[in-house]
């Protein structure tokens, strides 16, 4: 009887729900608790390394011995260890990811980030590791370690992965891929007039959610589809679309009719964002930017302000996404717009495809792989 008790299943829902939340912050505090046993580890080696002038042999056995005592755990292999050295050299004595972590402000460096790692003096980084520790740079999983410190040229490219990583949540998989993709130096690149139309911090924000260019799924889009074909595609893979697009886009809508008069007219597709508090008209153009472009493009913000904007919304963006642009020419064409517009390019299947050949499986490996399913 107690199975069908809707007073019971009820309880029983919520109960299950504290404990799923239980074995998250379990997890979580699992991972801060072993990256700070691989920070003061790290520390170790590096100090008994220069008090001992111990050679490579050193860690060799450190691994054997570890691997013994402790045969439960993983992480003691010898190539493991060298990456926890390697870490925390890396981060002792770079107050930039400290800061970005803490503040989420820019901090430009020359720093030489994977070369020329010194130890610092004891002071210093006493004071450098108290602020490390109270960031989040204990929260993001040793896998994402690795994958930032093999990939990201100096500290303050690395903060600034480490800062989207915990934003956003991603799998060690998703960091992969906006590494590769070069997110760092596409975020915020799009020619835009957001200074000149949209107040402070608006505008600073509104930049922020723009990419240029913008990579639209590796697999699907060929480069002779139209823009119609290219947006029915996108509509299939919203998913994917909204993780190039970024955090905080949520999807209103394609082929969004709006009426004038007697007319009607189609936006390619719109967005409502919900840290800019604003909807977002997004116009896919699979040729080159032409400055006609802007005028239809501002003609559909000027409608979703006059017809879907309410007293409590900011004033409506709109994006240009084209399959190239003069940068100069796009600047000519937003000079005198008053509705906030910016224009951004799109990058591809071909143009990727190259460089992720090298990574992708023959048809050999894959027929190996099947032998042993």
């Amino acid at each position: 009887m107690i199975i069908n008790n809707e007073e019971y299943s009820k309880w029983l829902a919520k109960l299950k729900n504290s404990i799923r939340q239980c074995q998250i912050k379990a997890a979580l505090n699992i991972n801060r608790e072993l990256l700070i046993l691989y920070w003061e580890l790290g520390r170790e080696i590096v100090e008994k390394q220069e008090e001992s002038r111990w050679g490579d042999g050193f860690m060799a056995q450190l691994s054997k011995d570890l691997s013994t005592g402790f045969p439960e755990m993983k992480g003691w292999s010898e190539r493991n260890l060298r990456r926890v050295r390697k870490w925390y050299l890396t981060y002792c004595q770079y107050p930039t990811i400290r800061t970005q972590l803490v503040s989420k402000t820019k901090v430009s460096t020359q720093d030489n980030f994977l070369g020329n790692a010194q130890i610092v003096p004891a002071q210093i980084q006493q004071k450098q590791e108290i602020s490390l520790f109270q960031s989040d740079f204990f929260s993001i999983p040793w896998g994402h370690h690795i994958v930032i410190m093999q990939k990201c040229k100096n500290s303050e490219m690395a903060a600034f992965y480490m800062s989207q990583t915990i934003e956003n949540n991603w799998s060690r998989s998703t960091l992969e891929w906006q590494i590769e993709s070069d997110l760092y130096g596409r975020k915020g690149k799009a020619i835009t007039n957001f200074s000149r139309t949209l107040p402070t911090p608006q505008n600073d924000l509104a930049q922020q959610i723009t990419k240029d260019p913008y990579i639209i799924d590796l697999m699907g889009i060929r480069p002779e589809m139209t823009e119609r074909e290219i947006e029915a595609h996108l509509n299939t893979q919203i998913s994917r679309y909204l993780l190039e697009l970024g955090k905080g886009f949520t999807y209103y809508g394609h082929q969004v009719k709006v009426q004038t008069g007697d007319d009607s007219f189609f936006i390619d597709q719109l967005f409502y964002h919900v840290k800019l508090h604003c909807y977002v008209v997004v116009e896919l153009k699979a040729t080159k930017f032409k400055p006609e472009h802007i005028g239809q493009l501002n003609f559909y913000v000027s409608a979703v302000d006059a017809q879907l904007r309410s007293e409590n919304d900011n004033p409506t963006i709109g994006l240009l996404i084209c399959k190239d642009k003069n940068d100069v020419v796009a600047e000519y064409s937003l000079r005198n717009v008053a509705a906030p517009i910016g224009v951004s390019s799109l990058k591809i299947y071909e143009s990727l495809m190259e460089e992720y050949k090298s990574s992708l499986p023959s048809i050999e490996d894959i027929e190996n792989e099947l032998k042993f399913l």
